[in-house]
């Protein structure tokens, strides 16, 4: 396979991966206030989030530094949009 085309799968990737880490994210920031132990539940999401994460940018990588910055950028990228939507004073997804 092409290298770009093997790039381009890496940033969606991260796309995907971004998705992924900052919606648990919201969906545990978004329970917090109605369970009984949050501690336990930011813990327990955290890790759980961070594992996927790591894991997935492990089998990306494969290897190749390039590949795993280009997942980086895809990533924060993501960040970046979902920050945008889900802000500050902003408490549901715009349509």
């Amino acid at each position: 396979m092409s290298e770009v085309v093997i790039l381009i799968t890496a940033f969606a990737a991260g796309i995907g991966l971004g998705t992924f880490y900052f919606g648990g994210l919201w969906l545990t920031v978004k329970r917090l206030p109605k369970v009984r132990r949050p501690a336990l539940l930011s813990m327990c999401s955290f890790f759980g989030r961070l594992g996927i994460i790591l894991f997935g940018f492990y089998l990306i990588m494969d290897g190749h530094w390039e590949r795993m910055i280009i997942c980086m950028i895809g990533f924060l990228v993501m960040r970046g949009i979902l920050t945008r939507l889900w802000g500050p004073g902003r408490g549901k997804l715009r349509a």
